[in-house]
């Protein structure tokens, strides 16, 4: 079996006609719906692009990898999905964003070359690249925000768009009466992009999937990871005016949520980008592209479940359907994502496995506990392998799909989130090992503890949905903020670092020594069988020189 895991950088879980959107018709996500799984409780570890992936391809959990932040490098040596599926016999291939950073101090430490196959996939964060494109072409007075080359840049210039920079100029603006309207700022959202909407960033890159299929021979996971619907938030026409105010939802937020708020929240309400997002003019611009992102990806995941089909591997390949975070688009006061409200660290994930033994379970919704570190497992498992759980932290979820329940599935999940990087820090006058904050939900309750002896928040989902009510400020739920305080301590205590030694290897090497002559604290030797002092009882040799006497 093949693997195609498929991942949309900030996609909401709530916009898809699958998980309800009352507007927003995604027909080909619905498609893999009807023949997988949703899963409707789904978490990131972190909500920022960066450390959420590189939780994704080690399926380990934040403080365990330790690449906290974009722009953070993994270590050289840290395990990924593809490290473990190649032990297995499937190749493990990149189309797209991974937003890794290579650890080139460890590299050249290790005397690692990025130019031969080891150190390729160390600075490749274990994948083989097809084509690699991190999408955020930026250039300002220092230079680009992302110094490689871009083969979607380079794609644009063949086409004849002529530009040192046609991502910016072309594929992220609009042109009005001969001049740029970009991308970067919120009041062109509404305008078409001036690209062709064959040569935009999602087509290009589902052209290059079909390319990549068309060629390649398994077994295989192929890791499509497309750039959008993350912002510039423009998209070509016909996309740019499909949805109008009509299809703008009121802003998710409650006036009781600025009322004596948590520090940390507060900081992010007067960020620049949730002052953005404050503003309706903002979000009535903004939300329709990103509805008519999201329309354009449904599309172009029409044409490659056609692919798949007309030639026969939608048979034989794994389907998996999810994104690195979600977006607030305005509500709780914010924009974007980095704090642990349902918009923001809650992720769409489908999973679709061919096989029969997943037949009962089609079409079905799974509300158990996820967490995106589980899809590491559920790979290493769907190749045939066991998982090796003193690495990845994460839980198969092939059980779910294939019509069982685990009597000993998880309580709750964890998602961590290092704001050391950021304004807020600052702001808050912290150091930047105290910007960290920790997510605890247990399907009902949700605390946010922060680290920096602030208090936590705490939300009760049942009664409070909305998550508008912070009940750790009023003092009359201490025993749900204790317990759950208790779960974080149980993560904390985890066994995350002993990954050179399964357990299983530690059981075999039991009593091992014994029999290789280490017999320690023993008093006359019969405490062992005697086959153990063999080699120590008997006439005991003479030296050399005694013989010779």
């Amino acid at each position: 079996m093949n693997i195609l895991f498929i991942m949309y950088d900030q996609l909401r879980f709530d916009y898809l006609s699958c998980a309800g959107h009352p507007h927003l018709e995604t027909p080909n996500f619905d498609r893999v719906a009807a023949k997988g799984v949703r899963f409707t409780n789904a978490y990131v570890q972190s909500p920022i692009c960066g450390a959420s992936r590189m939780s994704f391809y080690t399926g380990r959990y934040v403080s365990s990898h330790g690449a906290a932040w974009n722009g953070f490098p993994i270590r050289v040596g840290e395990m990924t999905m593809g490290d473990h599926l190649r032990k297995l016999g499937m190749d493990c291939w990149l189309l797209g964003k991974t937003h890794m950073k290579v650890d080139a101090e460890g590299m050249a430490r290790l005397g690692l070359s990025p130019d031969s196959m080891i150190g390729a996939r160390q600075a490749e964060c274990g994948f083989d690249v097809w084509v690699r494109d991190d999408g955020l072409w930026g250039a300002g007075p220092d230079g680009f925000y992302d110094e490689k080359r871009s083969p979607y840049n380079e794609y644009l210039k063949s086409k004849g768009y002529d530009s040192v920079n046609p991502w910016a100029d072309f594929a992220n603006s609009a042109a009005v009466n001969g001049e740029k309207a970009s991308g970067w700022m919120f009041e062109n959202a509404d305008k078409p992009a001036n690209v062709d909407e064959a040569d935009s960033e999602t087509p290009w890159l589902t052209g290059e999937a079909i390319r990549f299929l068309e060629k390649v021979e398994g077994p295989w996971c192929a890791h499509l990871s497309f750039i959008k619907p993350h912002w510039p938030y423009i998209v070509p026409a016909p996309y740019h005016d499909m949805y109008s105010l009509n299809h703008v939802p009121a802003a998710l937020r409650h006036s009781i949520e600025r009322e004596d708020p948590h520090p940390v929240y507060e900081a992010y309400m007067g960020n620049r980008i949730a002052t953005a997002f404050q503003r309706e003019d903002v979000r009535q611009k903004v939300i329709p592209a990103y509805m008519g992102l999201i329309k354009q990806a449904d599309d172009q995941l029409g044409r490659l479940l056609d692919h798949l089909e007309v030639t026969g591997r939608m048979d034989d390949t794994m389907i998996v359907l999810t994104s690195d975070h979600g977006d607030y688009l305005g509500d709780h006061w914010l924009g974007e994502k980095d704090l642990f409200h349902e918009p923001s660290v809650k992720i769409p994930m489908i999973v679709y496995d061919p096989r029969k033994e997943a037949g009962a379970t089609r079409g079905t919704t799974c509300d158990a506990l996820v967490e995106s570190i589980d899809l590491a497992a559920t790979f290493v498992e769907a190749a045939g392998g066991d998982v090796p759980d003193h690495i990845i932290e994460g839980r198969s979820l092939m059980p779910w799909l294939h019509g069982e329940k685990p009597s000993d599935w998880r309580s709750y999940v964890i998602s961590e989130f290092d704001y050391s990087s950021t304004p807020q820090c600052v702001q808050l006058g912290l150091s930047p090992r105290d910007a960290r904050l920790f997510m605890v939900f247990d399907g009902r309750w949700k605390m946010m503890h922060a680290e920096g002896g602030f208090r936590p928040m705490l939300f009760d989902l049942q009664t409070d949905p909305e998550e508008f009510h912070d009940l750790a400020k009023t003092g009359t739920h201490q025993a749900e903020i204790d317990r759950l305080y208790d779960c974080l301590a149980e993560w904390g205590r985890r066994m995350s670092q002993r990954v050179t030694k399964s357990d299983v290897d530690i059981i075999e090497s039991r009593g091992k020594s014994i029999r290789r002559g280490i017999l320690p604290f023993l008093v006359d030797g019969s405490e062992v069988p005697e086959e153990m002092t063999l080699h120590y009882r008997g006439a005991a040799p003479m030296r050399a020189q005694e013989e010779k006497k």
